[in-house]
């Protein structure tokens, strides 16, 4: 299921209760989450998993700032994509030598690590769920490792040199937002989903790529936030 439907499917669960629900008046100055943490880029049929680590500061009820860092790829769980020969910037020189780039896939494994800060803002008119949306500034690092074993030698006889070892960093602006169902003043279950778009990898890579992050995991509150 595609993220934004599965997002939309819990929200419509969770609106279908919100009548019985009391507004939030206790509110925690500190948030620590931390979970399970899911990456695909659907352009290369990458998908990751790991684990994401968030901190934040209320300021107000409605505003608070943090920052987030995640870690998803085959050296923490598993990382693993395909890169179209239609998307590379090789592809020209394939179609000069009859060679449709479409059929190139070149199968590849990676690690990626997101780190981001910048506001959360806060929806608390429900006593059992916290709604939360959040921009995100910050950067994300890739290293990826093609395997050449089959193209390798084609490329190689048209001049094409690949190094099979790729890592690039670049920053981004992205969005985001969840909710947090409330188990009580201290702890919840949190479920974010984010979105990124970047170009890395813009040597080999024509097209700049989206990103979406899916989290889910407790939530640890503490501290008091002091209200006029």
């Amino acid at each position: 299921m595609h993220p934004n439907k599965r997002l939309l499917s819990c929200f419509l669960v969770i609106f279908l209760c919100l009548p019985a629900l009391a507004q939030q008046t206790d509110i925690n100055r500190y948030t620590l989450f931390t979970g399970f943490d899911y990456l695909m880029s659907p352009a290369r049929d990458l998908n990751e998993r790991g684990f994401e680590g968030d901190f934040g500061v209320t300021l107000k009820p409605w505003l608070g700032v943090g920052g987030d860092f995640s870690a998803m790829g085959d050296g923490i769980i598993s990382g693993s994509g395909v890169i179209n020969g239609n998307e590379t910037v090789f592809a020209p020189l394939l179609r000069q030598y009859d060679i449709d780039p479409s059929l190139v896939k070149v199968p590849f494994k990676s690690t990626t690590y997101v780190f981001a800060a910048g506001p959360q803002f806060y929806l608390r008119k429900w006593d059992k769920v916290t709604f939360l949306v959040r921009p995100g500034f910050g950067g994300i690092h890739e290293v990826a490792d093609i395997d050449l074993s089959v193209v390798g030698p084609i490329l190689g006889q048209l001049g094409i040199t690949v190094n099979p070892h790729q890592t690039d960093t670049q920053w981004f602006i992205g969005m985001g937002g969840g909710f947090d169902i409330n188990f009580s003043q201290h702890v919840a279950l949190r479920y974010t989903t984010d979105w990124v778009n970047t170009h890395l990898f813009s040597d080999l890579l024509v097209p700049r790529q989206n990103y979406w992050r899916l989290a889910v995991g407790p939530t640890f509150r503490w501290g008091h936030l002091k209200q006029k």
